[in-house]
């Protein structure tokens, strides 16, 4: 089958590489430009756009495709280049951009399949930019992989295949990405295997939930919240953007912690408090419970266990961290 394949990072890259694999044609890969990374901020190629030269597949950068937007030429070009692929199906993966109804339109002619559309999430739950993140920080117990066929609207298309797995006490971000990542190449494959036999679900009216973007200004850790919810967002902001607690005029990540079982902090204590520093954790007050901060990492430093930190950052006992806010 001719594929056109939209996608930007790693996520992404795992699909198309098992689409080249199964054997499909890839004939033009849509990926977000090259962007500014790393310490030195050197302009760098996509996850996507890596793989794709790597395997001689044509890649098309536009920074917009709205014809009527900031960058015409730039849809223009997508669009001839779209055309000319002759694909008989376009399959879209974390690209970064939204496809206007040109796009659709152009994969909906009657020897096409449309627009097709890996989604990390069990749709109607999470339509949006950030589905594995908003499923820790809200505790989900189940997620996994919706492949839906694109519509105008967000996330709101027909639901092709649809299967889902059990979250992890101990799932991050990253390690739920991965997982996501790849039952979503996986299902793809089975999808573009089935291509003309697929029997389209609308998706539920009742259930929609919206997965926002996740900004920098969410990462502070707000005290007055409970262990559990802290401890789910530490874990949900793993890698990105990194929890953070305000010690002082330090703002230190926080990238793994847990739940303090049974215990509850004298009614004296105020939140944010440390009451206890061991190797094997730093042991703080929150609300009602207590969190146990196990990993840490200082600006400029790196990642440290415990025990690590301390060496270089000892802290005490009544020391109290900021309340932070809640974005």
């Amino acid at each position: 089958m001719r594929v056109i394949f939209a996608g930007t990072p790693e996520f992404a890259r795992v699909a198309l590489e098992r689409i080249h694999h199964a054997g499909h044609t890839v004939v033009l890969v849509l990926t977000q430009p090259d962007r500014p990374a790393g310490r030195g901020m050197k302009l760098q190629a996509s996850a996507v756009k890596q793989y794709a030269q790597a395997h001689g597949m044509p890649v098309a950068q536009p920074r917009s495709l709205r014809l009527d937007g900031k960058y015409p030429d730039d849809a223009a070009q997508a669009r001839q280049a779209i055309e000319e692929a002759q694909a008989d199906v376009m399959v879209v993966a974390a690209y970064g951009l939204i496809l206007p109804q040109w796009v659709l339109d152009a994969m909906e002619a009657s020897d096409k399949h449309g627009c097709i559309n890996i989604h990390g999430s069990l749709l109607p739950r999470w339509r949006g930019a950030a589905p594995i993140h908003r499923a820790i920080e809200s505790g989900d117990l189940e997620t996994g992989v919706t492949i839906m066929q694109m519509d105008a609207g967000l996330d709101t298309g027909d639901m092709l295949f649809r299967q889902g797995f059990s979250i992890r006490d101990t799932d991050t971000t990253a390690s739920l990405h991965d997982r996501v990542a790849e039952l979503g190449a996986d299902m793809v494959v089975q999808a573009l295997a089935q291509a003309g036999h697929w029997q389209p679900q609308a998706q539920p009216a009742e259930g929609v939930t919206y997965a926002h973007k996740v900004e920098k200004h969410e990462a502070a850790i707000d005290w007055t919240q409970d262990a559990t919810t802290i401890v789910r967002k530490v874990r949900a902001f793993n890698p990105f953007p990194g929890a953070t607690a305000q010690l002082g005029d330090e703002t230190i990540k926080v990238w793994d912690a847990s739940i303090v079982s049974g215990e509850r902090p004298a009614s004296n204590v105020v939140v944010g408090e440390i009451l206890d520093v061991a190797r094997e954790g730093i042991r703080v007050a929150a609300m009602n419970s207590v969190v146990n901060l196990t990993e840490l990492q200082r600006p400029g430093g790196r990642r440290l266990s415990v025990a690590e930190f301390l060496r270089g950052f000892p802290l005490q006992v009544g020391m109290r961290f900021a309340i932070g806010t809640q974005g």
